[in-house]
């Protein structure tokens, strides 16, 4: 009851700031865009609510369970992503003062044709990052309430498209800010409160030395809801249905459904898809196990640090900001916000290993972090505990959930429905309108497909999102920013071979199983180190032989120039978004 309480509360809290937010809301650019009025501090806050999504919460912790050390490259990804964002595209991107990704691409290179090539590419994240945060949801109730899976995503799917169809980007704005600082609470404060009352880190032979995870003292229970196939790495036994079971050293079982008792000291088994290692190979993190090999290691850091430039709910926050030095300021302070968050998921991870280890035989290594707490201190002050971390977990469902619709509705309204229905002129009440319309439909398809992900690491779905985004959009805005040379023709050929090559590496390596081994296995699970480079080659090449070119110097004076200058874009006028930059860059 005490979880569900923290869920509620954090649940009308958003659904709270989200409605008090809607007395903001008057203009399109108020949904779009916060009227371009968000302050560093305010923006650094709701950008790092929104980065940090179930993937950080829980699948980090998730995966580093299942995994090992490698989890911290995805960590370490996820932030100097950032330092690219700082480096190269903030400020730009800023200033140019489109509303979307789409927008970006057809003023910068004057053509309307690259607008719904981009706007798909963006839908195409957009649902891979949705489909995760969706599934935890579903797991967080099922482990807070035992409510089935499904009622989850339907409860977070609801909240968050009612807020954001309400709300827009000024209502989301002061939810995901409220929602950044109570995810920190929610994770560092159980973690620091769990080493301490531990003593440290228990069972160090299980995380650096020659063990694998086995039963404590008392023998260890697993409660499964249907049988499940494991494998025992080492020789061990198990009693089910008043019958013990000795089980030979690498040899497959299938667990009966019900209560299965394991020894004391016993070895824990492991279910399909996790690999048993000893503790000194899970804590190494390049080439302790096939997950962790170098290939896939530089794959990952590619994915992500690339990948951030390339999220589209991430980028539409720096519209959001009075202008580029706002949006560098923004930057820097989130990157010190990320670093302070991504010290506390390990923990979990590292306990979990030790005091959770069921976790191995159902698969479920995406609830470690809700499960640890009581684990590890029973009673009452794991209960609480426990329930700060769902409440976390919740918020970061929320936060996440609704910068990605609020960019899925965005493109969907601006790019895509203008395009169907071939109108110029819509008024405000129109586009309000078609924006919370499009809030709508955008939830259904990842909802859906949220149901039939039930079984899929919550990191790795993330990690597609990344590599898609780094393999499409990071191509764009480096070289649309930096190189003059960049045609219509390039870019687009580039968007659409990294998408096709990065989704198409993603579902070839669902449809053969995902295997474990081999430098092919770990381009279909991580394709980024191969599309990437493969996106930037084509985007290049069909830009040298295009004849037809453009001159980019009104665009790239509108990306460079200094605030100072008084050169901006227009932004008062949607249709002024879709004019050559040339007619709409002056002083």
């Amino acid at each position: 009851m005490i979880a569900l309480a923290a869920v509620g509360v954090v649940t009308f809290g958003t659904l709270g700031l989200g409605a008090w937010g809607v007395r903001f809301v008057r203009t399109t650019s108020d949904l779009l865009v916060a009227s371009r009025s968000v302050t560093a501090w305010w923006n650094a806050a709701a950008i790092s609510g929104e980065y940090l999504s179930a993937a950080s919460f829980l699948g980090l912790a998730g995966l580093e369970f299942q995994l090992g050390a490698i989890a911290i490259w995805q960590a370490l990804g996820f932030t100097v992503g950032y330092l690219a964002l700082l480096l190269f595209v903030a400020a730009p991107l800023r200033r140019f003062g489109s509303y979307t990704i789409p927008d970006f691409a057809e003023a910068r290179l004057r053509s309307p044709a690259l607008r719904m090539p981009a706007a798909a590419i963006v839908l195409l994240i957009g649902g891979f990052y949705l489909l995760p945060q969706l599934k935890g949801a579903g797991l967080a109730l099922g482990v807070v309430v035992g409510a089935p899976y499904w009622v989850g995503v339907v409860v977070v799917g609801l909240i968050v498209m009612i807020n954001v169809a309400i709300g827009g980007m000024r209502g989301i704005t002061y939810v995901q800010a409220f929602q950044f600082w109570l995810k920190l609470f929610a994770i560092s404060v159980p973690a620091c409160l769990l080493v301490i009352h531990l003593g440290g880190l228990p069972g160090r032979a299980a995380l650096f030395g020659q063990q694998m995870p086995r039963a404590g003292a008392h023998g260890l229970v697993v409660r499964l809801s249907s049988p499940e196939r494991v494998q025992f790495p080492l020789a061990g036994s198990f009693t089910a249905d008043g019958r013990t079971v000795h089980v030979s050293a690498g040899r497959h079982v299938t667990l009966p459904a019900g209560r299965v008792q394991l020894p004391p000291h016993g070895i824990v088994p492991v279910g399909d898809g996790i690999v048993a290692q000893r503790g000194d190979q899970w804590s190494r993190p390049v080439g302790g196990s096939a997950e962790s090999s170098p290939v896939l290691v530089y794959s990952l850091l590619l994915a992500t640090f690339l990948g951030t430039m390339g999220l589209p709910h991430v980028l539409v926050r720096f519209y959001t900001n009075p202008d580029g030095h706002a949006a560098r300021r923004t930057t820097v302070r989130v990157l010190g916000l990320l670093g302070l968050f991504y010290a506390f998921p390990m923990v979990y991870g590292a306990l979990g290993r030790v005091l959770t280890p069921q976790l191995y035989v159902t698969g479920q290594t995406d609830d470690v972090v809700l499960r640890l707490p009581q684990a590890a201190w029973p009673g009452p002050v794991g209960t609480i505990l426990g329930a700060l971390c769902a409440a976390g977990a919740f918020a970061a469902f929320l936060s996440t959930s609704s910068g990605l619709l609020v960019s899925m509705a965005g493109t969907l309204s601006h790019d895509v429905w203008p395009r169907l229905r071939r109108e110029r002129r819509p008024s405000v009440s129109v586009r309000r309108l078609r924006f919370r319309l499009a809030a709508i439909a955008a939830m259904v398809a990842p909802a859906l497909l949220a149901l039939l992900a039930q079984q899929v690491n919550i990191a790795l779905l993330v990690g597609w999102a990344f590599a898609i985004a780094a393999s499409t959009f990071c191509p764009l805005f480096l070289l649309g920013i930096w190189w003059t040379g960049l045609t219509a023709r390039g870019a687009g050929a580039g968007m659409v071979t990294g998408a096709v090559l990065a989704t198409g590496a993603i579902f070839a390596g669902l449809a053969l199983g995902e295997p474990q081994t081999g430098l092919g296995a770990a381009l279909l699970s991580e394709p980024a180190l191969a599309t990437v480079p493969i996106a930037f080659l084509v985007m290049i090449g069909v830009s040298l032989f295009d004849v037809e070119r453009i001159d980019a110097s009104a665009e790239m004076l509108a990306l460079h120039a200094p605030e100072g200058l008084g050169l901006r874009l227009a932004d008062d006028d949607l249709d002024l978004v879709r004019a050559p930059a040339a007619a709409r860059v002056g002083t």
